[in-house]
């Protein structure tokens, strides 16, 4: 019997209260025809209804495309079960509005989960979120009040060894679409022209096990044995449908229609034209992050702001002293930004995604610079819900938590702010309307407790001023040039951080146009040759 059927075709396996996995990685991944033609067969039937959505990170552009397109099916969803829906508005809305029950689970976690349901395992067992929003001692990953009032749990408390671990219990899934380059007539595929390994595979192997359903899209289908067996990423048995994707929903990213080998691993392009960040903000902390690599270093790059570390690394010509890597797999090369986020530019390698955080709960990296929306007195994080909109946390807890060195990064406050930028520091005219460093923080993505019990070093990196998580909370130990203590820190915090007697300013170097000069031999500058602020008020009022 043939494998291959059309889209529409596939979307009738999709039956009222099934379990639904859908793969992608933000624009990357994502099998938008078998989506779409779902969403059609919905339109046409009223059907399904009550699905229960598992899957990992955002499938989507942010404006509508991917998984956002069977969010505006009433009905449709039931429940979501997932780690990330930055780029899927649809999704969000439905989270907020209450219409859908939702549990938010650490990427890696969740990855664990498909690999014990493939496994036959009665669930997945992992320390990664102890301290989190994913601990049920603090919400348990539930996301709305929908989610709290069904009495519905995904995680428990256990111990383990004398140590606590998070149990995530097994469940089967009905139906799995998947993404991939190539499948031929037997169900074979591969990723070849793919820029990440991401859960693919996982996703397959549960579904298969589970006695589902597995549909793949493809780009092209091709003759039974053409694929050599070396580039065959999913076996023919775990596969039972074919589709191949019209080309419109097939790009290999949603940011365009252009395909770039150089991000499948399969050309080598020059770095000519870069552009280095323009001066600002986002480049001082960037910069002030770069002065804590080291040479031979494994890093990961956060979403957002971090991602101009590669930018700054590129132009201070250090680029090749250390590797990047991407939660998603890909290690080494220049990593890209928006919704483009978790590809790389002449990967070095490409992990599986399961695999590559695996790596990360055990501790392998050694150091990762994020952003942050809020902190708090104790060194909480908060990066996953604010302003009443709940993000998740994809792998920000798998990477912070067991990190050696961990930079978060940001402006000091949110918003629009007037600051002008001199030859050793800054001038604030105005401040960000929202102040991000909190009393306490509105949900914890990272634990500052967890951080000092393990012993990370952990700074908290800013336009104007450096923090560290030290016992007693976070401590100023940096200030720029230009800044009032009292109005540009103190007073745009809801709480007091310590003051040493002694404050280093920050480097000068930080706030100049033209490369700072930073080599393998003199990563960050020596203490001696800082300048030194003193804090002269009574210590008693410090």
């Amino acid at each position: 019997m043939s494998k291959i059927i059309t889209a529409a075709q596939a979307a009738a396996f999709v039956k009222d209260g099934c379990t639904l996995t859908t793969t992608g990685f933000n624009g990357f991944g994502c099998p938008e025809d078998l989506i779409m033609s779902l969403a059609e067969h919905y339109d046409q039937t009223g059907h399904p209804k009550d699905v229960t959505l598992v899957k990992c990170t955002s499938q989507g552009d942010g404006k509508g495309r991917g998984v956002s397109h069977l969010a505006a099916r009433p009905g449709l969803f039931r429940e979501l079960i997932l780690s990330h829906m930055g780029y899927d508005p649809g999704l969000r809305k439905l989270v907020q509005e209450e219409k859908v029950s939702c549990f938010m689970l650490p990427l890696g976690n969740l990855m664990q989960l498909f690999r014990a349901i493939a496994g036959g395992l009665p669930g997945a067992i992992s320390t990664t979120g102890i301290g989190t929003f994913a601990d049920p001692r603090k919400g348990g990953g539930k996301a709305n009040q929908k989610t709290i009032d069904s009495g519905k749990e995904v995680v428990s408390l256990v111990e383990l060894g004398g140590q606590e671990c998070l149990f995530y219990p097994s469940f089967p899934i009905d139906v799995c679409f998947i993404r991939a380059t190539y499948g031929d007539e037997a169900g074979n595929l591969s990723i070849a022209n793919e820029a990440m390994n991401i859960e693919q595979f996982e996703v397959a192997a549960a579904v298969h096990n589970s006695g589902g359903v597995v549909i793949a899209q493809v780009d092209k289908i091709v003759k039974k044995g053409s694929i050599p067996a070396k580039e065959v990423f999913i076996h023919g048995f775990m596969v039972d449908y074919l589709v191949e994707g019209r080309p419109e929903y097939s790009m290999q990213s949603f940011e365009t229609d252009l395909f770039r080998p150089e991000l499948a691993g399969l050309a080598d392009v020059p770095s000519a034209g870069f552009e280095p960040l323009a001066m600002g903000p986002r480049k001082i902390c960037c910069r002030r992050a770069a002065m804590e690599l080291h040479p031979g270093a494994l890093i990961n790059l956060g979403i957002g702001m971090p991602g101009g570390i590669g930018s700054v690394a590129e132009e201070e010509g250090i680029s090749h002293l250390f590797t990047l890597s991407v939660e998603c797999g890909p290690l080494g090369g220049i990593p890209l930004g928006g919704i483009d986020f978790g590809a790389v530019v002449n990967p070095e390698a490409m992990y599986r995604m399961a695999d590559i955080l695996q790596l990360y709960d055990g501790g392998s990296l050694d150091m990762a610079v994020l952003g942050f929306a809020e902190a708090d007195r104790h060194g909480n994080v908060n990066a996953h819900s604010f302003n009443h909109r709940v993000v998740g946390a994809g792998g920000f807890i798998d990477i912070t938590q067991n990190v050696k060195k961990l930079c978060f990064i940001g402006t000091f406050t949110a918003g629009k702010q007037e600051i002008t930028l001199r030859d050793n520091g800054l001038v604030i005219h105005s401040q960000g309307p929202q102040k991000k460093f909190r009393e306490e923080v509105a949900a914890i993505t990272f634990s500052g407790q967890e951080a000092l019990r393990k012993g990370q070093e952990v700074l908290y990196i800013t336009e104007r001023a450096v923090f560290r998580l030290e016992e007693g909370g976070l401590t100023l130990i940096e200030i720029a040039h230009g800044v009032d203590l009292q109005r540009d820190i103190l007073d745009q915090m809801e709480f007091k951080p310590l003051v040493p007697e002694y404050v280093r300013y920050m480097d000068p170097r930080l706030f100049r146009e033209g490369p700072m000069g930073l080599t393998a031999e003199q990563m960050k500058m020596p203490d001696t040759e800082y300048e030194f602020w003193r804090d002269l008020r009574p210590s008693s009022e410090r």
